[in-house]
């Protein structure tokens, strides 16, 4: 789906659930307003993208880079960021 990623089920599920348009996850992989390495405990990088066609929310892209292809492990709106 998303080319050089792959994704995990979770990652498949949370972009029904939540209508996430293929063009918002490959905007926000090939040019993020923010990239966070190691951001977490797991060696995660999370990518971060205003979507205005989404009311301006922030699109958040967990992504191990540790697996050949890399792995999309869950994405989300984050409410946290204004």
């Amino acid at each position: 789906m998303i080319a050089g990623y792959t994704l995990t089920k979770h990652a498949q599920f949370q972009i029904q659930l939540r209508n996430i348009q293929e063009s918002w996850i490959e905007s926000t992989l090939n040019i993020p307003d923010q990239t966070i390495l190691l951001a977490d405990e797991h060696g995660n990088t999370h990518y971060l993208k205003k979507i205005t066609e989404f009311g301006d929310r922030f699109l958040r892209i967990v992504v191990n880079p540790q697996v050949e292809p890399n792995r999309i492990v869950t994405l989300f709106f984050d409410r946290r960021i204004k």
